[in-house]
């Protein structure tokens, strides 16, 4: 084997010139240059350029020699001058290109900081999915039209602020003048007043919120990811009203020294006053009918649910309970609502009873007033019937529901309800307040009864029906 060379050039160091012409692998010197005076790599770049000279698929590129024929040999000095016209063709020695130079790939847009964690950036990938969904589900949602406690969703928001102003009029007799009807949206934190309600539809302000950027800022700082998209109408004036000239006062003494011809006072009495001035004096008298004042219907609205069946069956036991002795006698009760528990309770209180008295104590240690509303007082008539006292008219003057159960000597006792409000009574039909018999029954019960129609009878002329109860006709 031969000598390894420890140099980078693979080649073996040849004398000066002997036995290797430079000029003929790089292809001659130009013209007016002195042969072996060429730049070497310019020749090879020319080369490159110019198309490449195709091999014989018959003949190899390269030969296999033994080690000691791959030292290079003497070249006569005849092949040192190749001919002008006739270009070198190289079979086994290829020129080595320089690789070009490449350009450092850019890093992917997507790809993470080196000093940013891959775990938290992978969260922060998921999360920004997840508001993207939520947002998606978001816009998806139905504008919902709310006025007062009535809350529904729109189901055609494509529809204008006025069209839907029309359609709810019917419920909302107050929404049927346009003109005094004001609309505004309310989505998360975002409130748009709508200044054209014609011309406007409610799908484009919802998707105009939506799209804004302090919605979208909002949004992310918000606890309620998921707001409603509230619709809500105003009235701004009242199709009616007291005239300039009119007044309603707390007092006579600030009716005189108003400036209205006409005041409506309330009276100590219970009765309303009218007061009219003029050049000639003062005029007052009661009013049965005030138009400048509401109508009000007495009454009783509960906030709290009927009192079961169940509760008031076992307190007419305890009622017809003090009964069976050898004398029969009233009985008190108190219905509670535990506000913690949410259910009434019964407090039978300690008392002194007759036959027509009870005396009760009243104190509630055990029962405290920040846990226990006192909603119903309770009492029973035993055979007599159930009718209020001038004497629960004495007691009972606490602002709360009174029951008075009698004829409990019947299958069925009769109950008697009725409210105080300060004092003044009011008498309510059982059902607002108690639980009444109701229970499931098979429908085929309803099947078997059938309403029987029958005709009725001919309407006549006034005047034919004067002479049929005459007997004329």
């Amino acid at each position: 084997m031969s000598e390894q060379n420890s140099s980078a050039f693979p080649f073996s160091e040849l004398a000066g010139g002997e036995g290797l012409d430079i000029d003929a692998i790089f292809g001659g010197a130009p013209d007016g240059a002195a042969p072996g005076d060429v730049n070497p790599f310019e020749a090879a770049l020319a080369q490159q350029a110019a198309p490449a000279a195709s091999i014989p698929q018959g003949q190899p590129q390269t030969t296999a020699v033994p080690t000691e024929q791959a030292q290079p040999q003497p070249v006569p000095q005849a092949a040192q001058q190749p001919a002008a016209s006739a270009p070198p063709v190289f079979q086994s020695v290829q020129p080595v290109q320089p690789a070009p130079a490449t350009a450092p790939a850019a890093a992917p847009a997507t790809q993470p900081p080196l000093d940013i964690d891959p775990l938290a950036a992978a969260m922060a990938e998921q999360e920004a999915k997840a508001e993207q969904k939520a947002a998606k589900s978001l816009f998806e949602k139905a504008p919902v039209f709310h006025y007062g406690s009535a809350r529904e969703d729109i189901t055609d928001p494509g529809m204008t602020f006025e069209e839907l102003r029309i359609a709810k009029s019917a419920d909302f007799p107050e929404l049927g003048e346009g003109k005094k009807v004001s609309w505004t949206v309310e989505y998360g934190k975002t409130v748009k007043a709508i200044t054209d309600p014609k011309g406007t539809t409610i799908a484009s302000v919802k998707s105009e919120i939506e799209l804004s950027k302090a919605f979208l800022d909002n949004l992310k700082k918000a606890k309620d990811k998921n707001p409603d998209c509230l619709v809500k109408p105003r009235v701004t004036a009242q199709s009616k009203g007291i005239a300039a000239y009119k007044g309603v006062f707390a007092s006579l003494e600030e009716a005189r020294a108003s400036g209205k011809a006409i005041c409506t006072i309330p009276g100590g009495d219970g009765r309303v006053y009218e007061l009219r001035k003029n050049e000639l004096g003062e005029f007052i008298a009661p009013k049965d009918s005030v138009i400048d004042l509401g109508s009000v219907r007495a009454g009783f609205t509960p906030a709290l649910p009927l009192v079961p069946m169940e509760l008031l069956a076992q307190i007419i036991s305890f009622f017809r309970c003090c009964m069976t002795g050898p004398e029969e006698f009233e009985a008190l009760a108190h219905i509670l609502w535990d506000k913690q528990e949410q259910e009434f309770v019964v407090r039978v209180p300690e008392q002194t009873v007759t036959k027509a008295h009870i005396d009760a104590k009243l104190n509630r240690d055990d029962l405290p007033e920040e846990r226990y509303l006192h909603y119903i007082d309770i009492h029973s008539h035993n055979s007599m019937e159930a009718k209020f006292s001038p004497v629960d008219d004495e007691d009972e003057r606490a602002t709360r529901i009174y029951i008075v159960v009698g004829r409990l000597d019947k299958f069925f006792p009769d109950i008697t309800v009725r409210m105080s409000c300060g004092g003044t009574y009011l008498t309510l039909p059982p059902g607002c307040v108690l639980e009444s018999f109701g229970a499931v029954f098979p429908a085929e019960w309803r099947t078997q009864v059938k309403l029987l129609r029958r005709s009725a009878p001919p309407v006549l002329h006034p005047l034919a029906e004067r002479l049929r109860c005459q007997g004329i006709v």
